[in-house]
């Protein structure tokens, strides 16, 4: 049996930071996953310690080396109204 589904798809086409193994650093469109949280980046840029940043294009990150996911998008469902299948940029007010 196949393990669970992890439930990546409200990510989907939004701009992601990973934190991978090894204290690297990703940041990308996400474009894809499977099962084993294997995930493809789009316009992905690595940062390295020294703040400096290294675009890399497209690029798939075995699951295994993810130790953390954080959005630096908006990503709906959360608070008042909205609902589904809207722009989420338009609810930004400030």
């Amino acid at each position: 049996m196949a393990p669970p589904q992890p439930e990546l798809k409200k990510y989907l086409d939004k701009r992601l930071h990973v934190q991978l193994n090894g204290s690297r650093h990703v940041e990308g469109t996400l474009r894809g996953y499977d099962v084993f949280l294997n995930i493809v980046l789009d316009d992905a840029v690595e940062t390295k310690d020294g703040g400096s940043r290294i675009p890399i294009g497209m690029v798939v990150i075995r699951g295994n080396s993810v130790v953390m996911l954080e959005a630096m998008d908006r990503i709906g469902g959360g608070g008042g109204g909205g609902g589904g299948g809207g722009d989420d940029r338009q609810q930004h007010h400030r």
